[in-house]
């Protein structure tokens, strides 16, 4: 059970307020969002089926399900100039970039959620890549890495589930465990611009503007 685990024992509270985070702000970023992926999200339902009997973890609905890219800022912080020319930057570069093919299998238990593995993470990492060198262009280099996703130790996923409160993992890893389902195959056609708050215990977005990716 040491894959589902993923070698913890206990799990915490998804919820407590990072630094910047207030009720009422938004953050603007640009994640995979996944809704329109059938497959994935049955595959996402058939998990948090096994995961109902758990109070202390909110299970995300299918419109707000995402496979988290890169954080750019906090919308107060950034002017509409700005904004404008990242998405204007972002999207002629990501014209240009492999639409990434990954596959979902079998979910892991972290620390503060249970979350999905996309597979291989390179196709992903070069979309990323793409973004933060616009990034960089618009808002300087020492912005690039103001938001929590750094380039080591990214591990590009889809949450099915946060951590509410302190509890044990292994008896979540063991229902899930019991769970049968076979791995789901995407084509991430598109990323989105994404406005989101987090003030009733998930990511919601207000805004959503969806970018291709790839020809």
């Amino acid at each position: 059970m040491a894959d589902l685990v993923d070698h913890i024992d206990n799990m915490r509270d998804h919820w407590w307020w990072r630094p910047g985070w207030l009720a009422g702000r938004h953050f603007y970023a640009c994640h995979f969002t996944m809704s329109a992926y059938t497959e994935l999200v049955e595959l996402v339902q058939r998990y948090q089926e096994a995961l109902r009997p758990f109070p202390g973890l909110d299970l995300i609905p299918p419109n707000w399900l995402h496979l988290t890219m890169q954080g750019i800022g906090f919308l107060d912080d950034l002017g509409k100039d700005q904004v404008a020319e990242l998405e204007r930057g972002i999207r002629k570069k990501l014209a240009q970039t492999p639409t990434p093919t990954v596959t979902f299998h079998r979910p892991v238990v972290r620390p503060e959620a249970i979350y999905l593995p996309a597979f291989p993470p390179e196709p992903i990492a070069e979309v990323r890549n793409a973004v933060r060198a616009v990034i960089g262009d618009v808002l300087g280099l020492d912005n690039v890495e103001l938001a929590p996703e750094h380039v080591q130790g990214y591990r590009p996923h889809v949450s099915v589930a946060y951590s509410n409160t302190a509890q044990p993992a292994e008896p979540i890893a063991a229902a899930l465990a019991q769970v049968k389902a076979a791995p789901v195959k995407v084509v991430l056609d598109h990323v989105d611009f994404l406005e989101f708050h987090r003030d009733n215990r998930m990511y919601e977005w207000t805004r959503s503007e969806q970018v291709r990716v790839g020809h």
